[in-house]
């Protein structure tokens, strides 16, 4: 099978199972492909918000000291490819094809021995573990789909660290019904003798995790201290101190990344002290070098138009910090798509008052999306200046001419849509229509 095939057959015949949790199947999938898992050195990031973006920090200060790192992340952003990478690099559409259609196989004689047939994600997961694997990964840094202790990614034997990024309601109902119910089944991926590592988190999510540590033997953790966190600069791109890292500089806007970046921080404080020789000048490269797509990623300058993946109450509270922050008096254009499970009324009460106009947008996703009006009627309902487009490209086109050069485009809401909003993005800048540099 090419490619193309692959990729259809996964969408066509696999993805109507939708997400099923549970362990079970997938531990049979990894039984029948030798257990790939258990050759990676892996860190398991696990949260609701900032996985993305500390392990990015992460992976850009390893590779940076000259280890070979590999990636499994979701969802992806740019292209299906950027699931699995190493070193920054995609894996091959060749080697995508391979894995997956001997995963199909797999998968096939599974079902014909009585088990349930693995699900996207849980052959995406087992095509990461053979890829890095194959690669000879010095780490491997495995992000967690949906929760943790029943996470097709927990297969995986103790890693050499488990990081927690910041935790908040999100998949309510169905990874649990309370922000402490949530907590512990995203600390499900703590296990015995491993190092433990979490972002600053609220005070009955922080003792959910300590419980969780203490509950295990040989678990050392260590939080991340907000007030800790220093020398902000209000600008695009930060400059910040943490413990004895001083001024340390990134790339990435938004308020919330010097706590992504202390977060990676006390993540490789932790190697070292497993034994992982790193650098300083190395580590302070590797932040700053750091990039990751729809992440207050700032496409261009006049107007400004801002990619970010925001798809949760707390996610956009931050994002909407980031915004009062960095533009102050500019017209505010939104660009909105989200998923109908997420939390839409309250993702719309956070932000759309702040807005000057908005225009809704349908994400592509044909079983998950709100339709673009649906959403509209919604945040009419806090804001009577929206619209609903039939694209992205129509959406992007309507708000910078509504921003005009003075003015502020912040797209947001869901990650699914935003690699199509950064091509439409490029194409207008060809065209002349947007800016990006004047």
């Amino acid at each position: 099978m090419k490619y193309e095939e692959v990729l259809e057959y996964l969408q066509e015949k696999v993805n109507p199972s939708g997400i099923v949790l549970g362990l079970d199947t997938m531990r049979e999938l990894c039984k029948r492909i030798g257990n790939p898992e258990r050759d990676l050195k892996i860190i398991h990031v696990a949260g609701t918000n900032g996985k993305g973006s500390v392990s990015s920090f992460l992976a850009a200060a390893l590779q940076e000291n000259g280890y070979r790192v590999g990636r499994y992340i979701s969802p992806s952003v740019l292209d299906y490819r950027e699931k699995i990478q190493v070193n920054g690099i995609y894996i091959p559409k060749t080697k995508v094809a391979e894995y997956l259609e001997r995963l199909f196989e797999v998968a096939r004689q599974m079902q014909n021995d009585g088990y349930a047939h693995p699900t996207t994600f849980e052959l995406e997961t087992a095509m990461a573990f053979l890829y890095l694997r194959d690669k000879k990964c010095d780490f491997s840094i495995i992000e967690v789909g949906m929760g943790g202790l029943e996470d097709a990614t927990n297969v995986i034997p103790a890693p050499l660290l488990c990081i927690l990024t910041s935790i908040s309601p999100d998949h309510l109902g169905m990874i649990g019904n309370t922000l402490e119910e949530i907590a512990a089944t995203k600390a499900g991926i703590i296990k015995d003798g491993c190092a433990v590592v979490s972002a600053p988190q609220r005070e009955s999510v922080k003792q959910v995790i300590q419980k969780a540590c203490e509950a295990l033997k040989n678990v050392r953790i260590s939080f991340v201290e907000r007030d800790k966190i220093q020398n902000k600069k209000k600008s695009t791109g930060c400059k910040f101190s943490y413990g004895t890292y001083k001024n340390i500089e990134l790339s990435m806007s938004g308020i919330f990344q010097p706590e992504n970046a202390a977060t990676a921080l006390e993540a490789l404080d932790a190697l070292i002290a497993s034994g992982v020789k790193l650098k300083e000048d190395k580590i302070r490269a590797g932040l700053l070098k750091t990039k990751w797509p729809g992440r207050f990623e700032i496409l261009g300058k006049k107007p400004v138009v801002i990619a970010d993946g925001a798809h949760n109450p707390d996610a956009v509270s931050r994002l909407m910090e980031s915004l009062d922050n960095y533009f102050t008096n500019r017209p505010i254009i939104y660009i909105m798509g989200v998923l109908k499970d997420k939390a839409v009324e309250e993702i719309v009460r956070i932000s759309v008052p702040k807005a000057d106009c908005v225009i809704t947008l349908t994400p592509p996703n044909p079983q998950r999306c709100m339709r673009a009006f649906e959403l509209a009627q919604i945040v009419r309902e806090y804001n009577p200046n929206v619209s609903a487009a039939d694209s992205v490209e129509e959406a992007l086109e309507e708000a910078c001419l509504f921003a005009g050069k003075d003015g502020v485009v912040l797209a947001f809401g869901s990650l699914s849509y935003l690699g199509r909003l950064r091509e439409a993005y490029e194409v207008y800048e060809k065209k002349g229509t947007v800016h990006k540099n004047v």
